[in-house]
């Protein structure tokens, strides 16, 4: 049975194990627990897991503590022997060892002066070549998904349902394009209340499947900032977007919500080597 066919069988059952974690990301895995939510024998739920997904439950757990870790050391205060201890390590010393594994740098080190860090920077003439901005006219495309409200840190949820709804159905293609839409901004809406939409790219006259809803993407001419690094890091790219980059060349965005196109998957590529397209609508 190839994995596709496999997700389509068990596609609600890996869900909700797959909601399970992200509500309990603070918890010990509990693998006899796991078994029962996914209704599945405790001898094998786990193989059809890592068959469907590419990667174990622990490795899954492991990536998204680290990656709500580096969110916390960019965006918050919070001493890192607190960060690694919401990351579930004993101490600072194998929660380093952790980090710079997965994101090629010490914590400290990522906090003070990671990838993030060149977003800090205002456009200059001297500065202006850095960064990977271009400029694009889009044709309208549909996007079949699931929307999602709460913090955009936690939307990977929301992606893993639109893949495993659509490979249920059949419907479902290495090659299609995931992108996510983002309706609220995080400086004037509350976490829990921020509004996406989590989905791929389909063809005109797409039916989704059961569980999916079709929406949008505006067509026109959209400035694209293509990004390189963890998503920790992309509400800092946002801010110079919008802050430098944008009023210092003369753009003004247009009046529909800006995109994230994913051009990797984070299940087989590094943080650092994440890659992400920021497409805001412009005018003109």
């Amino acid at each position: 049975m190839k994995d596709m066919d496999v997700f389509g069988t068990y596609e609600q059952r890996l869900k909700r194990v797959s909601d399970y974690i992200a509500a309990h990301l603070d918890d010990a895995l509990d693998y006899a627990k796991l078994a029962e939510i996914a209704c599945l024998s405790p001898w094998h739920w786990h193989r059809i897991y890592r068959a469907v997904y590419g990667e174990t439950i622990h490795a899954t757990v492991k990536r998204l503590r680290l990656h709500r870790a580096a969110g916390e050391l960019v965006n918050d205060a919070a001493g890192i022997e607190s960060i690694a201890c919401r990351a579930g390590y004993s101490g600072v010393a194998s929660f380093t060892r952790s980090f710079k594994s997965a994101y090629g740098m010490a914590p400290a080190t990522y906090r003070a002066s990671g990838g993030h860090a060149i977003f800090d920077n205002p456009v200059t003439e001297e500065n202006g070549a850095m960064y990977d901005v271009e400029f694009r006219t889009e044709n309208a495309k549909p996007v079949a998904g699931v929307p999602h409200t709460g913090s955009y840190m936690e939307v990977d949820k929301a992606f893993g349902e639109a893949v495993g709804k659509m490979a249920a159905a059949g419907l479902f293609r290495p090659d299609m394009q995931m992108v996510g839409i983002y309706y609220s901004d995080p400086g004037l809406v509350a976490e829990e209340e921020l509004q996406s939409f989590a989905g791929l790219v389909v063809t005109a006259g797409f039916t989704p499947p059961a569980g999916l809803t079709l929406r949008e993407i505006a067509g026109g001419r959209y400035a694209v900032l293509r990004h390189k690094g963890p998503y920790a890091e992309l509400h800092k790219a946002y801010g110079w977007f919008y802050g430098s980059y944008l009023p210092a060349n003369g753009y003004e965005p247009a009046d529909a919500p800006p995109v994230e196109v994913y051009l990797n998957n984070p299940r087989e590529a590094a943080p650092q080597d994440l890659l992400t397209e920021i497409c805001i609508p412009i005018k003109g």
